[in-house]
């Protein structure tokens, strides 16, 4: 499959039906699967500490979530079909999960969001078997809950822990399952239970979906300032004549 390296980030290039379509046939033909969405502030993690760089070289599939990174592609003269967001990516798959009654598992965010979270679940994806779920507050080294998911063999993992430790976690813990897909899906949980409202839809196909998380929560700002320093790595590179496609 076609990659768009940005910074040593393999990014898959494909849109966001065709990624939700891939990771259907994946769970289908029982292939274990471990997927990073990953937006600008992913990509600088990685490049400024060789432990995220590595989570991220474990994963299947890295996708761009982020107008940042398929802007970044355009400047280094490569191209990805558009954003494939964490949030999107879990909406489709529970639509699918509708359908074909997948089993999935929850870990991540507060324990009143988790709850939330399941119940919409259980109200809108009737189908959707949860089988079980967990706050995202524990013990690393005492994680017992990792064996007894591995029990359940769920298709679908979701993990909501934020970057990196979602992605360290499953890193940590994917050779102690034989199948599944499991991805990170940063606030998604929050989304979906209601605590925190997405952009509406004009923002979304403006590409300023970031400012209104900006202008909701002001604490997310200091976050943002990572942007600029992206934008000039990026252009930086493209002086060096950086930017290749495998």
């Amino acid at each position: 499959m076609r990659h768009v390296t940005i910074m040593g980030v393999p990014f898959l290039h494909i849109n966001q039906q065709g990624f939700v379509d891939l990771l259907v046939h994946r769970i289908e033909q029982q292939e274990k699967t471990f997927v990073v969405t990953a937006n600008p502030e992913v990509v600088m993690q990685a490049n400024e500490n060789a432990t995220v760089m590595n989570y991220l070289q474990q994963a299947t599939y890295i996708c761009a979530d982020g107008i940042g990174v398929v802007k970044a592609a355009q400047i280094l003269g490569e191209s990805l079909p558009e954003r494939v967001t964490g949030y999107d990516t879990m909406v489709r798959l529970l639509e699918v999960g509708q359908q074909k009654h997948f089993k999935i598992y929850l870990l991540g965010a507060q324990k009143e969001t988790i709850e939330k979270t399941v119940a919409n679940i259980h109200k809108n994806y009737p189908n959707v078997d949860v089988v079980g779920y967990h706050d995202g507050y524990f013990d690393w080294n005492n994680n017992d809950f990792a064996n007894e998911i591995a029990t359940l063999q769920p298709d679908l993992v979701f993990v909501a822990l934020g970057v990196p430790r979602q992605e360290k976690w499953i890193t940590e813990n994917l050779d102690k399952f034989s199948k599944g897909v499991f991805i990170g899906v940063g606030g998604s949980f929050d989304v979906i239970a209601g605590t925190v409202k997405r952009a509406p839809v004009i923002w979304q196909k403006l590409n300023l979906e970031w400012l209104y998380r900006v202008l909701r929560q002001p604490s997310r700002f200091g976050r943002m300032l990572v942007l600029p320093r992206f934008a000039l790595k990026v252009f930086a590179l493209k002086l060096k004549g950086q930017g290749k496609t495998k």
